[in-house]
């Protein structure tokens, strides 16, 4: 029951999210950014596993690392949008640029 709660919660978000979008994309891109399903992610890793301090500090660590990659990712999706690059390709190339900062993210956090 535990683990619907959760995906309900979790998914509520997202859903708010792409509705919002609809009316306010800006907004809604500021809520999406939000630390909001991190902070969900922190909630129940401290709930599943409480006394273990060491999991909510590596998750906090690769989520601050974590940034940089995502922040690339709309970095080139935002460069492919403006010059009219086809949605499937703008996505493809965005993930691929996503994909090498996560392996450099990975590689810096070990």
């Amino acid at each position: 029951m535990q683990f619907f709660v959760k995906l309900l919660i979790t998914n509520a978000v997202i859903v708010t999210c792409v509705l919002l979008g609809k009316r306010l994309p800006t907004l809604a891109g500021l809520i999406a950014a939000m630390p909001l399903t991190s902070l969900l992610v922190l909630v129940w890793l401290y709930t599943d596993t409480p006394g273990d301090p060491r999991l909510p500090e590596k998750y906090t660590a690769g989520v601050l690392w974590g940034i940089v990659p995502t922040a690339l990712f709309f970095a080139a999706a935002w460069f492919c949008f403006r010059h009219r690059i086809p949605f499937s390709v703008t996505i493809a190339l965005s993930s691929a640029v996503w994909v090498v900062g996560a392996v450099v993210h990975q590689w810096l956090v070990r």
